[in-house]
């Protein structure tokens, strides 16, 4: 059957808390059916974790043609005083539907360009919502309703918060990859990172991430300049974005940009401020592994005093920023018992109230 021709503008709303295919779905069939979209989400009070910053974040990389604002107060506040209206504050979720829709309507009167000619849902509540909105713009609204039968097997948003795990095929790539508890592992020459991060992932089922400097330094015969430690930070850094797309739970990191800001004062006196921020980036968990483990020249260390001094160096480090980390001392199998009692502790801790 031929789609209808798309109307000029066409508006999806929700909480997005989080967004999950079911909402994707939705979107991607009012964008068949409009020329421009708009989608519009707000929660008051919202859900300990899904900050506005982050569902808008979402749905920009999955729908980066539609035009997206995810609302807090502080948000509203400042897209009211940028178009010079009166500020005013999101109405509670427990507030009418009535409250809901002149909120929207006004919404896209002030701030988003106009009226809408048509409202796109998977609910009966449409056909009242496009009424609303009608008699507001003075101007006719379609509602086009996506039928239920498509989300045969959707979680819930709140089983989804409940446990994003168990129900990831409810979740885009890019959103589940939002879940994923990052663990990272840094430490001086020989002290089992790589060992720790591979094993990890095999025995629970994800996926590490290796150290792409040892990667680079290979690859150019065992040389490295100084601009080639930013790039060695940014490509870590990416590549670890990558691999959570596909992780389940945890993602196990092999060195962080920390480590590469050590090697650029040890190797070249001196380091970049682009990466010395990037030697910011935070982890859920970080594991300091000490060197009390034989060492195992590989041909390409340095040596136990360097060691010891790259040790001193990262506990030096992470007091001084104020970064919690977990101590790992003795022999393989006792870290990476270390290990799993601190995943099972921080166990789906992402999503908490701290994480905003």
């Amino acid at each position: 059957m031929p789609l209808p021709d798309p109307v000029p503008r066409g508006l999806v709303v929700g909480k997005f808390c989080p967004l999950h295919r079911g909402h994707e779905r939705l979107i991607e069939f009012a964008a068949a059916r409009c020329q421009q979209l708009l989608v519009i989400g707000w929660s008051q009070p919202g859900f300990a974790g899904y900050s506005a910053e982050r569902r808008e974040r979402w749905l920009r990389a999955r729908f980066p043609q539609a035009s997206v604002a995810v609302l807090d107060d502080a948000r509203l506040a400042t897209l009211c005083r940028t178009h010079g209206v009166a500020v005013r504050a999101l109405p509670q979720d427990s507030e009418s539907e009535q409250v809901q829709r002149d909120f929207t309507a006004w919404l896209c009167l002030a701030l988003f360009g106009g009226p809408v000619q048509a409202v796109f849902t998977g609910e009966d509540y449409g056909d009242g919502f496009a009424a609303a909105l009608a008699q507001h713009f003075a101007a006719p609204v379609q509602h086009h309703r996506l039928e239920r039968s498509t989300d045969i097997g959707q979680a819930s948003g709140t089983e989804l918060r409940a446990d994003p795990h168990t129900h990831r095929s409810s979740l885009s790539a890019e959103v589940y990859a939002d879940y994923v508890q990052r663990v990272a592992f840094i430490g001086g020459e020989s002290t089992g990172k790589s060992t720790l991060a591979r094993m990890l992932a095999e025995r629970l089922g994800s996926r590490w991430v290796p150290e792409y400097g040892r990667t680079l330094w290979e690859q150019q015969g065992g040389t490295l300049q100084a601009e080639d430690l930013l790039r060695i930070a940014a490509t870590q850094a990416r590549h670890e974005d990558d691999a959570a797309a596909d992780a389940v739970r945890w993602l196990f990191c092999d060195t962080t940009p920390l480590v590469t800001l050590g090697y650029s004062g040890w190797m070249f006196g001196t380091a970049p401020p682009a990466l010395q921020q990037a030697a910011m980036r935070p982890y859920d968990l970080l594991f300091l592994c000490a060197p009390d483990i034989p060492f195992v020249q590989d041909g390409t260390r340095v040596g136990v005093e360097f060691r010891a001094r790259q040790h001193a160096w990262y506990l030096q480090q992470l007091q001084a920023r104020g970064v919690p980390y977990v101590l790992l001392e003795g022999d393989l199998e006792t870290r990476i018992a270390t290990v799993q009692g601190e995943l099972g502790k921080r166990a789906d801790k992402r999503f908490s109230v701290a994480a905003g």
